[in-house]
């Protein structure tokens, strides 16, 4: 009988050390701020509400300013993966401009020793509006947001797998490129 008794408690022990265990296993939220999913890191879970920190144009096209958005991810999406497709669906904030144009896709973000290498469809060239302060815009503000996380220190950027020399003509962005503090406004 004693045995039997020393079977059961180890079973409801071990049982009782799973659930805990289980319990701290579930995705949290995104920490606003941080720039990162506070999860595995490998991408959040199907249905996990992770907030991305966005950087758009002000209504004067002078600055940059940060915006918080919540999204949804979908199985396995990182976190630079959900911002750069909250930075195509544009700004949330009344004042904001957009920065990506229109009909672009993101085809693919890696990230390798801290580059985030992102690969946008032909629309990110074709469909752009030009001009000097437009295309820093839109650099910087992918640049800006894809640095809040701690996982990217600089942007590659790629059109349709390739490298590019200039998104309009006035920045050179054959290298990586990184964040720019000075065009946040406060």
């Amino acid at each position: 009988m004693l045995s039997f008794l020393k079977k059961a408690w180890s079973a409801v022990l071990v049982v009782f050390v799973l659930a805990a265990a289980g319990a701290g296993c579930i995705l949290p939220q995104a920490q606003p701020g941080t720039g990162r999913d506070t999860g595995s890191g490998d991408g959040a879970a199907a249905g996990n509400q992770v907030t991305v920190v966005l950087y758009f144009p002000d209504s004067q096209a002078m600055y940059l300013e940060r915006e918080e958005q919540t999204v949804e991810a979908a199985q396995g999406e990182t976190y630079e993966i959900l911002a750069v497709k909250a930075l195509i669906e544009g700004p949330a904030v009344e004042g904001h401009g957009k920065v990506i144009p229109e009909g672009t896709e993101l085809l693919s973000l890696e990230i390798v020793e801290g580059v985030a290498y992102v690969d946008f469809s032909e629309e990110f060239v074709k469909n752009h509006w030009g001009g000097s302060a437009g295309e820093t815009m839109t650099i910087f503000s992918v640049v800006n947001t894809l640095t809040e996380s701690p996982n990217v220190r600089a942007v590659m950027f790629l059109v349709e797998g390739e490298k590019l020399e200039s998104l309009a003509g006035h920045i050179d962005i054959t290298g990586p490129i990184e964040r720019n503090e000075d065009i946040i406004g406060d």
